[in-house]
């Protein structure tokens, strides 16, 4: 059917190949968008979540060792 568009022994892409392509493209970027900003919102409150375990650690190491916690 595409070699109707071609007029003799042109090599190449049609527009309508190239415009369906774009589409493709413009649908899967439309998916992927939104999931990538879940995903990276996840990973920063995962990141959150570890820095306060990681504080807790620490303040109860101090408390272990000093018997009091930091005044600030």
């Amino acid at each position: 059917m595409l070699k109707m568009f071609r007029k003799g022994n042109q090599k190449g892409f049609t527009l309508i190949e190239l415009l369906i392509v774009v589409a493709i493209i413009g649908i899967l970027a439309a998916i992927a968008i939104p999931q990538f900003a879940s995903y990276r919102e996840r990973g920063f409150n995962a990141q959150a979540m570890s820095d306060v375990r990681n504080e807790r650690t620490d303040l109860e190491g101090y408390y272990a060792t000093w018997f009091s916690y930091p005044e600030e």
